[in-house]
């Protein structure tokens, strides 16, 4: 006679997913003994989450009513349901043992989740509810619980039974909070009888308005299996005779109690959940129902930003419904203005900030919901973004997270990619927290931190298969959720619509055009009407990309209007926006990022020359989503890429057009990030220098080897950097002046001489450039303007040695070879040193100097202009401090060898430390012609046009203020610190100068 358990080996239970095998063996042959089935019949189409945990608890309720069991157990279909439900809740078994009368083929196999009516229907049928008033005394509490228990249960085997158990999360949470409002309709209906029975008469009581309302998740119909149910509790009288508001709200407190007590009270059958009124005015410090008046009054008085928020998902679910749908209807309009309070969002963000640093640091890896990656991280954002932009948009003034995701995504507001990853990681993250609950029946959001916890949860989610499985699958979501919470939920956008001032808000559309233009005028706009059909042309129309510039455009017309020229700024946007049509990337960036429509604006509204290049290089709004596209590339990146040019093109024309193409783009770079002040004056200055020599020198390789024949290409050709070009201290607008040498080598000196003039001719045909000029001056070349353009070395040798002015010594020392023949760059150099850095100057050269100083400030201004405004020549500015180094260059350099360099500032530095010039002379020198550099750019960035007087509008003023970093309307401040600066400069100059 084989042994009882002999059907059913160990192997065989551990293939089902048992653990403990002998326990589980030991389970299978008791409930084999108390239902008379054999233990095979028993685990045939046994699948559960925790098959351990499933035998245990059903032979632990067998020992209550095995015919019960045994009746579960015969049907294949009826067992099958009964193994995956008590092997996903520990806690329904133990419910089903209290009462196994309750354990049927109903309860285990229902497929269709129970509707709001029903489970209204049965919580009052269960306490024998009439005309609102139920049974009494603990029996009506304990039927109560037992019945909201049996639908839980029924809720969970229709949960179970879902095809993709993450799909089914909405509705499950929805059933729950429709069970939870019908057990407080149910325990209210008890409450009204206890109250009745004891402190007031059956008329009082009945004529005594109660509304529940649900909040957050209740309210939202997004409940968990075992949660907190938020509630706030509204008064009033139906009958005025019968019973005053005072003695209504003073009855309706006691009604509020008895049904708190009902759901959580002590009984033999244990409490539901916590019914917790904490959201109420005040706080658990406030009156615990309060007559509707009241609360409108604490909203309009009171209340703090966060608890306009909690009201966000305010719902009634039991009690009067036409009370607590006035509730809601007074309290809504005061929800959907809260984004307007001060600091509205930062005060939001704050709060979800506590609510992170406040999880002990032994749980942030395992929170399901208040850690990063967690729910709060998606609920916080939908809710911000909803409050936010709920403020213009009723399509907004939705509840639940995942059909206010929709709404938001249709919208606009966010993209459909970032809603649909929202809320797939919403429904996954539901879905681990409904199946931590069901175990235990336990409030609980915390994962298993063991291999085997993880694994009773990947099955029951149906996530992975194992623990590392759904660890991988926890991580990602994590990740994920975060990464986007941080992008939507800390966007300046957000902070900047809520502060908006609301016929602002309006602007894209809500308003009259006259309301439209006289507002656009207020804020600052010239061309209001002309704003107005620049408007309408980025906001009208049905599509996706429209609806998107509608919620854009508030925010970016009073940033617009907070730059120098909100007018092109708008029109810079319009054509930009155009150019760029239905590229996906654009309104997406400008509405996710951190700060790129701000920035957007500002470089638009401060500066017609990055204006006008962006209108050519559409793409480059894509930089201003990173800080480091707006850095300068260095020297090296952008020779790599011009070298790599050329290999591409066969021609010189399409090459140097693309050359001509790589400045205009680094040039827009490097201006971009100046007006955003992301680089300095010096850092501008090389970044513009290294744009140029990379271009020319890309010119020079593609002429060259265009014009010079194989057999001459001994000859070599160089190009000399002379001025602020040669002391790498361009600014936007300046010119790149040059000298032109070259050695035949060899080569037939006529024919030479023609190669090295038709370098120069192309140089200066395929380099220009009329949208950003780049002109090559060589007017320092020797002779001047009546010199040749292009002389050999031996030519430069026999000028500078002959017949070289003192002032052509002066223009040498800023002399830097930038392109060609290395060799040939070495040899002028070394002239260059013999000439600039002579043993000793003549008096009668110094005097020269001064002379010619004196005549260039009195001859090269531009008629009519105010000398103390010219940033170049006038007094105390660039001329005085490059000419007054010079001098001391020319003077000392032969024997300082620090004073040896083409740069400015640092031969100043090298003056102060060869006690040539003293240190507070030299600061306030170096300030002027700091001062003066930055100025000169920000005139060219501001009008697009290069400029050397600083304007007397005030306007454009403010503008090259704004650039520079001052405040608004600091044009008066500007001028007197320019005047101060120069001053002072220039008596340091006529001291130390003309002494």
């Amino acid at each position: 006679m084989a042994r009882p358990d002999a059907s059913v080996s160990l192997s065989a239970l551990a293939r089902l997913g048992f653990v403990d095998l002998s326990a589980a063996s030991a389970a299978l042959t008791e409930l084999s003994e108390l239902t008379g089935l054999d233990r095979a019949e028993l685990v045939e189409g046994l699948t559960a989450a925790d098959p351990d945990a499933a035998v245990t608890g059903m032979v632990r309720i067998a020992r209550r009513d095995r015919a019960r069991v045994a009746e579960v157990l015969r049907v294949p279909a009826v067992r099958a349901c009964g193994w995956r439900l008590l092997g996903v809740s520990g806690g329904l078994a133990a419910f089903f043992e209290r009462h196994p009368e309750q354990l049927d083929a109903d309860a285990l196999t229902r497929t269709e989740l129970p509707g709001e009516h029903e489970l209204y229907e049965r919580m009052l049928a269960a306490v024998n509810a009439e005309d609102g008033f139920g049974d009494i005394g603990d029996d009506a509490r304990v039927a109560l619980r037992v019945a909201y228990r049996r639908c839980l249960a029924e809720i969970t085997a229709a949960d179970l039974a879902a095809g993709t158990p993450a799909d089914a999360v909405a509705a499950v949470s929805a059933s729950l909070a429709d069970a939870a409002g019908a057990a407080l309709e149910g325990a209210l209906a008890i409450a009204r009888s206890e109250v009745a029975a004891s402190t007031a008469t059956r008329t009082e009581v009945a004529a005594t308005r109660l509304a529940i309302i649900g909040m957050g998740k209740a309210g939202a119909r997004e409940l968990n299996y075992v949660s907190d149910v938020d509630v706030i509790f509204v008064a009033g009288t139906a009958d005025e005779d019968a019973v005053t508001e005072a003695r209504a709200v003073d009855i309706a407190t006691r009604l509020a109690r008895e049904t708190m007590r009902a759901l959580s009270g002590i009984e033999a059958e244990p409490a539901l959940w916590e019914v917790d009124a904490a959201l109420r005015p005040e706080g658990k410090q406030g009156a615990l129902v309060r007559s509707l008046s009241s609360h409108v009054a604490y909203y309009d008085r009171w209340a703090k930003s966060w608890e306009f928020q909690a009201l966000l998902k305010a719902r009634e679910i039991a009690g009067d419904r036409a009370l607590g749908a006035e509730y809601i209807d007074a309290v809504q309009p005061k929800v959907w203005s809260s984004a307007a309070r001060e600091d509205f969002v930062g005060s939001v963000q704050r709060m979800r900030e506590r609510v992170t640093e406040h999880i002990p640091a032994e749980q942030l890896a395992y929170q399901l919901k208040l850690g990063p990656g967690g729910l709060r991280d998606i609920e916080f954002t939908v809710q911000l973004l909803q409050l936010v932009h709920g403020l213009t948009d009723s399509s907004l003034r939705t509840r639940g997270t995942l059909e206010s995701l929709d709404a938001l995504a249709e919208g606009g507001y966010i993209g459909r990619l970032e809603a649909a990853t929202f809320a797939d990681q919403y429904r996954v993250l539901r879905l681990l927290e409904h199946r931590l609950q069901l175990r235990d029946l336990h409030r609980t959001h915390l994962l298993p931190r063991d291999d085997e916890g993880l694994r009773i949860i990947a099955r029951a989610t149906g996530l992975a298969d194992s623990a590392a499985g759904l660890r991988a699958v926890w991580d990602g979501v994590r990740r994920d959720v975060r990464d986007l919470h941080t992008r939507l939920f800390y966007r300046p956008l957000l902070e900047a619509v809520a502060s908006l001032p609301a016929d602002e808000r309006e602007l894209a559309g809500g308003l009259s055009a006259q309301q439209a233009s006289d507002r656009l005028a207020a804020i600052g706009f010239r061309d209001a009407a002309g704003a107005l059909r620049h408007i309408a042309a980025l906001t009208s129309g049905l599509s996706r990309k429209a609806t998107i510039q509608r919620h854009l455009m508030p925010v970016m017309l009073r940033w617009f209007a907070e730059g120098t020229d909100p007018d092109y700024g708008l029109i810079a946007f319009r054509r930009i926006s155009e150019r760029l049509g239905d590229t996906h990337w654009f309104l997406r960036m400008l509405r996710d990022s951190s700060g790129a429509a701000e920035r957007l604006t500002r470089v638009l509204s401060s500066s017609r020359y990055v204006g006008e290049l962006m209108e050519w290089i559409p793409e480059s709004v894509a930089w201003l989503d990173s800080p480091d596209a707006l850095r300068p590339r260095g020297g090296a990146a952008l020779d790599e890429e011009a070298r790599a040019i050329q290999t591409r093109h066969t021609t010189i024309k399409d090459a140097l057009r693309a050359v001509r193409a790589l400045r205009r783009r680094e040039l827009l770079r490097t201006a971009m990030g100046a007006v955003l002040d992301h680089i300095g004056v010096d850092e501008m200055a090389r970044a513009l220098t290294e744009i140029t020599e990379a271009a020319i020198q890309a010119a020079l390789r593609a002429v060259r080897r265009e014009v010079v024949p194989p057999e001459d290409d001994a000859l070599d050709f160089s190009i000399i950097a002379m001025g602020r070009f040669g002391g790498a201290e361009l600014g936007f607008g300046s010119d790149a002046d040059v000298l032109y040498v070259y050695d035949p080598n060899g080569v037939d000196p006529q024919r030479a001489q023609q190669h090295a003039a038709k370098i120069v001719a192309g140089l200066r045909e395929h380099l220009t450039d009329h949208r950003v000029p780049l002109e090559l001056d060589a007017d320092l070349r020797p002779e001047g303007r009546n010199g040749a353009i292009v002389r050999t070395i031996d030519a430069y040798t026999q000028y500078y040695r002959r017949w070289s002015l003192s002032w052509e010594a002066q223009a040498l020392l800023r002399a830097r070879g930038i392109a060609g023949s290395a060799k040939l760059i070495a040899t002028f150099t070394e002239l260059a040193d013999s000439i600039r850095y002579p043993e000793r100057i003549s008096p009668q050269d110094v005097r020269e100097i001064k002379r010619i100083k004196a005549r260039v400030e009195g001859e090269r201004l531009p008629q009519g202009a105010d000398p103390r405004r010219h940033v170049k020549l006038g007094p105390g500015t660039l001329s005085d401090v490059e000419w007054m180094v010079q001098v001391l260059q020319l003077q000392h350099a032969h024997r300082v060898p620090d004073l040896r360099t083409t740069s400015t500032l640092q031969a100043l530095d090298a003056a102060v430390l060869a006690d040539l010039i003293p240190g507070p002379a030299a600061e306030r020198l170096r300030e002027a012609w700091i001062l003066a550099s930055r100025l000169r750019s920000a005139m060219t960035l501001l009008t697009g046009q290069t400029k050397d007087v600083l304007p007397t509008d005030v306007r454009d003023l403010d503008g090259v203020g704004r650039l520079l970093g001052y405040p608004d309307r600091a044009a008066t401040a500007l001028d007197e610190e320019y005047l101060r600066v120069t001053r002072r400069a220039r008596r340091v100059f006529e001291k130390q100068f003309y002494g």
